[in-house]
């Protein structure tokens, strides 16, 4: 028997499955979360079949959803799916740290914490995490990569308050970027008790960063000086 239904989607559902009539009236939630529907009925392939489209698409069928939709919301196919799958981590980490006040903490204590709540959000995808990078080295690729790695330090930067506007904009975010990726290639094999290997490393990676940080600081309130 036949049973159509009008959601907020401008869609009709038969069984189950969703069939898009006006995606163009999907607002950035929608998007966001049909990504999100569709990402992570992906995850529990990913470590057999790794990240490819036609996996994406069952994926979608899995969700709910006509595989056309995975066009509609991943235009730019591979490369959008795995920068979502990095926005939804984000996010993951801010809600992880909403119990948290960064004004109680250090500097280096909450960028400490934003860096380690990425990785408890990502720790039950390791294995997703681990296909991911193989995706991310083809050198092709690696403009795109960086740009989402920035936007992860800035969501990290913004939620320890820093509102900086000037070059320390920049150079913050580019060095906990660095600090990041680093890390993370870390993590990703750390199997010791509570990610132990993994905080010891980043802790070193923070004092080296302020240490930079803080030379080139002086470096330049000296240089406007001399100008």
């Amino acid at each position: 028997m036949w049973r159509f239904c009008c959601k907020s989607l401008e869609e009709m559902s038969f069984h189950g499955v969703k069939f898009s009539v006006n995606l163009t009236r999907m607002n950035k939630e929608q998007v966001i979360q049909t990504r999100d529907d569709i990402i992570n009925a992906a995850l529990p392939n990913v470590v057999f079949d790794g990240w490819r489209w036609d996996m994406v698409e069952n994926a979608a069928i899995q969700a709910g959803f006509d595989p056309n939709i995975a066009s509609a919301v991943f235009p730019d196919k591979m490369l959008d799916v795995l920068s979502a799958f990095s926005d939804m981590a984000d996010r993951g980490m801010l809600e992880l740290l909403a119990g948290q006040n960064p004004e109680d903490m250090r500097v280096r204590d909450r960028i400490r914490a934003g860096v380690m709540a990425r990785f408890t959000y990502l720790q039950p995808q390791r294995e997703a995490v681990r296909e991911t990078l193989g995706f991310w080295a083809v050198p092709t690729r690696k403009p795109r990569a960086a740009k989402i790695v920035w936007r992860s330090a800035d969501h990290i930067w913004n939620w320890a308050g820093d509102d900086a506007k000037d070059y320390n904009r920049y150079t913050k975010r580019g060095l906990l970027s660095g600090i990041l990726v680093s890390t993370m290639l870390v993590w990703i094999d750390d199997d010791s008790p509570d990610l132990r290997v993994t905080q010891e490393f980043l802790d070193r990676r923070i004092d080296n960063v302020l240490f930079v940080g803080q030379t080139l600081g002086r470096f330049m309130k000296g240089f406007k000086k001399a100008s």
